[in-house]
Parts: C-alpha cells; sequence; structure tokens
C-alpha cells in the first residue's frame, strides 16, 4: 500500500465565511473545531503572502475525526463553474443514506445537481451531488453493502468525511503517471462511467461515458480522476488568491519527497495550527494545475 494518504483536509475558497460555517453545521452536521486568521507564515506556505490575516475555520464531522474541510476566505471568481475547469473538482463524503441525506439538504444553501442514483460501475453505490454556497462541489455517497474492489470507511456521523476527492484532468493515464512516480500510488484501471454532473456542465448528453480511474490511497482514500471532455478550462487564480471553489487537498505522506521536478510554490515549514499540528508541510502543483499540500505524518 501507498504511504500516500489518507486526505488530511479539502481547502475551499469562500468570499464569505460566516455562511460557509452555517451551511455546513446546519445541513451537513459538521462542527466548528478551530477558527483564526492566517499567520504570514501560513500564507507563504501557499506563495500567496498577501493572504496573510485573511479568517479560515476548520471543520470535522459531528466534531471528530482527522479529515478536516478548510474555508480560507477569499475574493470570489465570477468565471469559475464547477466542472467546468481543471483541477479539483469535488468532495465525497461518506453518508449512511443518500436519499435522506438528499432530503437534508433539500431547500438550503446547498443548490441538488445531482438527485440521488445507483453509479453506472456498481448498483451497490448511491450518489448525489450537489454545489454548496462557496461553489464547492460535493458528493454524498452510501454503500449499500461492502463492495471488495473498494476498502471504504463506515459512515460513523450520518454525514461522514472525506473518502475520495475528485480530480479533472487531461487524462487518467497522465494523472496516475504523475501520483506514481512522485508519490509511489499505484496505477489503476481506466473505466468509461457516466458521469452526469460533468456531462451536465458541458452540454453533453446525460448517458456520455468519460474515462474514469479511482487511485487507492492509504487510510481508505481515493483520488477519482475524470477525464475532462474538450473545451474545459484551466483554473488559473486571480493574483495574490486561491484556486476557487476546491482550492487545494491536503494529503499524509511518510516524507516530503526531495523532488526538484515538482513545482512547488514555496519552501517546506514547520507550522504550529491544525492541520499541521507542529509537522513539515509544502503544496505542490500537480499535472492538471490542482494544488497537493503534503504533511508529513511525524
Amino acid at each position: 500500500m501507498t504511504g500516500f494518504g489518507p486526505i488530511v483536509a479539502v481547502t475551499i475558497a469562500t468570499p464569505e465565511l460566516q455562511s460557509a460555517i452555517d451551511a455546513w453545521r446546519l445541513y451537513l452536521g459538521y462542527e466548528l473545531a478551530d477558527h483564526d486568521r492566517l499567520t504570514p507564515a501560513m500564507a507563504a506556505q501557499f506563495g500567496r503572502p498577501g493572504l496573510a490575516g485573511r479568517r479560515y475555520a476548520l471543520m470535522l464531522p459531528g466534531g471528530e475525526g482527522q479529515t478536516w474541510v478548510r474555508f480560507i476566505e477569499g475574493r470570489p471568481d465570477p468565471a469559475y463553474r464547477p466542472f467546468r475547469h481543471m483541477g479539483w473538482n469535488a468532495a465525497e463524503l461518506m453518508v449512511q443514506d443518500t436519499d435522506r441525506a438528499a432530503a437534508q439538504v433539500a431547500d438550503s444553501p446547498f443548490r441538488v445537481i445531482g438527485p440521488p442514483a445507483d453509479l453506472s460501475i456498481s448498483d451497490k453505490i448511491r450518489a448525489m451531488q450537489a454545489i454548496g454556497p462557496a461553489s464547492e462541489a460535493i458528493y454524498l455517497t452510501s454503500f449499500k453493502e461492502k463492495i471488495a474492489a473498494f476498502d471504504v470507511p463506515d459512515a460513523k456521523h450520518f454525514i461522514d468525511r472525506v473518502f475520495i476527492v475528485i480530480l479533472g484532468g487531461p487524462s487518467c493515464e497522465a494523472v496516475g503517471a504523475f501520483y506514481s512516480k512522485h508519490f509511489g500510488v499505484p496505477p489503476a484501471k481506466t473505466t468509461p462511467s457516466v458521469i452526469t454532473v460533468l456531462s451536465a456542465a458541458h452540454g453533453l448528453p446525460a448517458d456520455t461515458r468519460h474515462p474514469l480511474a479511482a487511485l487507492a490511497l492509504a487510510g481508505q482514500c481515493y483520488i477519482e480522476v475524470d477525464a475532462m471532455p474538450a473545451g474545459t478550462l484551466e483554473r488559473t487564480p486571480a493574483p495574490g488568491e486561491l484556486p476557487p471553489g476546491i482550492s487545494m487537498v491536503s494529503f499524509l505522506v511518510d516524507r516530503l519527497p526531495e523532488d526538484p521536478a515538482l513545482d512547488w510554490l514555496a519552501e517546506p515549514r514547520t507550522l504550529p495550527q491544525a492541520p499541521y499540528h507542529g509537522r513539515r508541510t509544502a503544496v505542490c502543483i500537480g499535472p492538471a494545475g490542482e494544488w497537493i499540500e503534503l504533511v508529513e505524518r511525524e
């Protein structure tokens, strides 16, 4: 098994911090675990020194666990549309019952873009998709029974932790090769799959099949790589800002790779705040322009 993973945090750029906190607390059951302002060292970690002083918040499902959702205040990008850009497309949360979760987020700040449905790859997996107040896309997914091919966590809370992050890239093969070469993630088979929210965003028929690969990580986590359709836009951050929507995903690693071929935003540093807790960390950019934050285990 790879030493890359599990997912430590999903960072979301939000134009208004309190509305994001309220939405995730009231409708997803996440609790505020920490909040503060970015220190100069934290802002430098992202290669964005001007972000120092911006407010941020860390939330956990039911206030428990080690997989955080982190909101950082940022200026909105009116051009950003979920699933229309390369990079981190969505965060997938394990839930106990997808249909009940859909009822829970009805008439809420979350806009449902995909009602509950069984997946094309297995009728034992049921999922729905929604867009949150910070233009963050989320999947709420439940397993009707255990599937041998997928090592996934049980949902302790009704809506539990992020266990999959969805990455839109130029091809499954190119993205898989990058994570295999630099982080030791095992290669995964590419499977044509129906992804209705991706098709809808690009004006394609709902039954269009897109190449998909599930990269297995440590800690019962995955990166789902979706090969993006022709016409997909790059996700270019505004000067001094984080990428819009899901800005970056953080992963535990045994050690930060000393790899000059990686596109690092800044030198590694040790940060005392959560989710780092005094561990070394650094951010690099992946093959789809995605920001990858690495945090050492010890």
